[in-house]
């Protein structure tokens, strides 16, 4: 098999490591590994290189984590504008400013993109996209050094426009719409003079990763419900390595937009997806935006609490439960903990079977099996996980029995923070209800919002300025300031209609930030301004209401105001 066929193949796992490649007896190994930017290895190795699987899906910080989409389907509603007046993107697109994204390369990295809608052409009919990385069509170009997937340039873009049957020639197809609703929302072109349609950056060009759907072994490992949109850890962080080509070789500023979220991680940005973008944000002409998710409102969030009994010796412990509906398939729970505190954890099903607290050490797994009961449950745990350094610990709970679970969480030893926090699984990736009895909607931003360097935006409803109640919210389980700020995500307008979600507020941002970066690089304004110093221009100039404190879990420092922003450039 060539590299390529390792990349797609089930029989070949992923892992992504940070040590040289070279340091493996390739001999000995059947393998074949992409390169990102010298940061990280993504390794495909023969599962029969591997002894225990098991041991493989729970080296925590090499499993690619799976990452699901973030928005709700269109109602097919008429053009409304609303969401990009209040951000102010309506008002600088006209003079004196006139920043329309002009020279600025905007990628999403999603769905693909129906780059046969008017949206995505210019007023002479030819398409306003550079390029398509499809990495589900499998031929002959595939992006150098990249070994899989297709790139259609620009030029096989127009070629196929002209066509009758335009995608003999590119058939390149974005079967859900997710990604072409934030093209169009971030760089959509003027259409009936901007009556009929609008994007927030409509002379921007266009950069499309189209995401291949995670491979089995890991749909089935993080048990994912079959038919539902997952993606790979890794193709997203080749994606952003195919983006940031662009700005390298062509010279030209690069926003990168995600709209994809995961409740998997740490929350505080250190894994290899947060750690990638932050590293691509720092460079100048670059910056990445990123969506807050849709899960503050999804009972998926525990935070808890140990402190002293006051008897020596004698430590409290704290039950969280969970409700489990029927017919649910399995979920994971994570437990993230911090240094130098550690944890352990008991289990009691609802029909009274426990599985008692025990000492993983550095790390390793154990899987239980419930007499009574159809569950099965393997408890895997690391006591210093690479990426953050903090504990974590990792419970795969297959078939569970309807009803109330309880999950004792204890101390070893004595208590120095106390604190602790437990995630489920984003909504999509469950076939069934599971939530907390006890959740909080705090510290529920996605990953790979958590990371630092990186715009991440919260979502609220810019018909009424109210917040959205789906939407993710502060700060990252370390206490770091995300999101940023808050923007329409509300009933936004796309070329499918009216849709709702944080990845459409992610997409305003984005062609907001293409117009910063349209005065500031093309127009040579601050050539060399990177994604933190945007992102600060951005904070300076956000609305803000004057009965609030800022910054604060739902708004960050205020609703996303490029009005703002160029006023707080002038001292206004």
């Amino acid at each position: 098999m060539d590299c390529s066929d390792k990349i797609l193949s089930n029989d070949y796992y992923d892992v992504i490591t940070e040590f040289p490649v070279q340091v493996l007896d390739t001999d000995s190994f059947d393998l074949c590994y992409l390169n990102i930017d010298n940061l990280y290895n993504i390794v495909y190795i023969d599962k029969a290189n591997i002894p225990n699987t098991d041991d493989y899906l729970f080296t925590y910080k090499g499993v690619p984590k799976l990452y699901g989409l973030m928005q709700e389907a269109a109602d097919g509603r008429s053009f409304d504008p609303n969401s990009l007046i209040v951000s102010g993107i309506t008002q600088v697109q006209r003079a004196p400013l006139s920043l329309t994204g002009r020279g600025v390369v905007i990628c999403i990295i999603d769905t693909g993109i129906d780059y046969t809608n008017a949206a995505f052409r210019d007023s002479e009919g030819n398409s306003r996209i550079l390029a398509i990385w499809d990495q589900t069509v499998q031929g002959e170009n595939p992006p150098e050094g990249l070994f899989y997937g297709t790139e259609y340039s620009r030029e096989e873009i127009n070629r196929a426009l002209q066509s009758e049957d335009p995608y003999s020639v590119v058939p390149s197809r974005d079967e859900i719409g997710h990604g072409s609703s934030m093209a169009s929302v971030a760089a959509g072109s003027r259409l009936g003079n901007g009556i009929s349609f609008l994007g927030a950056a409509p002379d921007a060009d266009i950069v499309v990763v189209k995401l291949k759907q995670a491979k089995e072994f890991l749909r089935s490992f993080y048990m994912v419900p079959p038919g539902v949109p997952a993606y790979e850890e890794t193709d997203i962080m080749l994606g952003v390595q195919y983006a940031d080509r662009f700005a390298r070789q062509f010279r030209r500023p690069v926003v990168i937009c995600l709209g994809v979220g995961t409740n998997y991680g740490d929350h505080a940005g250190s894994g290899p997806l947060p750690s990638y973008l932050d590293a691509v944000a720092s460079r100048r002409s670059r910056a990445v935006v990123v969506c807050g998710g849709n899960e503050g409102n999804s009972g998926h969030h525990f935070q808890g609490y140990l402190e002293t009994t006051g008897r020596a010796g004698s430590i409290g412990s704290v039950p969280v439960e969970v409700r489990v509906a029927d017919n649910v398939e399995g979920f994971l729970l994570e437990l993230w903990g911090n240094v130098p505190d550690v944890f352990t954890i008991s289990v009691r099903s609802p029909g009274g079977e426990t599985i008692p607290a025990i000492r993983l050490g550095i790390q390793g797994s154990i899987t239980y099996s419930f007499v009574y009961e159809r569950t099965r449950i393997t408890i895997a745990g690391t006591l210093a996980e690479p990426a953050s350094g903090e504990e974590v610990v990792v419970l795969r709970v297959s078939l569970p029995t309807p009803g109330i679970w309880t999950f004792q969480v204890e101390a070893v030893g004595d208590v120095h923070n106390g604190t602790f926090h437990m995630w489920l699984p984003i909504t999509q990736f469950m076939n069934g209800t599971v939530q907390f009895l006890e959740a909080t909607p705090y510290v529920t931003l996605t990953e790979p919002a958590m990371a630092r360097d990186v715009i991440s935006v919260s979502t609220y409803n810019a018909a009424n300025n109210s917040f959205y109640i789906d939407s993710g919210r502060g700060f990252t389980r370390t206490g770091g300031v995300n999101p940023d700020f808050a923007a329409p995500g509300v009933n936004v307008s796309t070329i499918r209609g009216r849709e709702t979600g944080s990845s459409l507020a992610a997409a305003i941002t984005a062609g907001a930030v293409a117009q910063f970066m349209q005065w500031a690089v093309v127009d040579g304004n601050n050539p060399t301004v990177a994604s933190r110093e945007i992102k600060n221009y951005f904070v300076r100039g956000a609305a803000r209401n004057y009965d609030m404190s800022f910054p604060n879990r739902e708004w960050g420092y205020g609703r996303l105001n490029v009005v703002g922003t160029f006023d707080a450039l002038i001292g206004v």
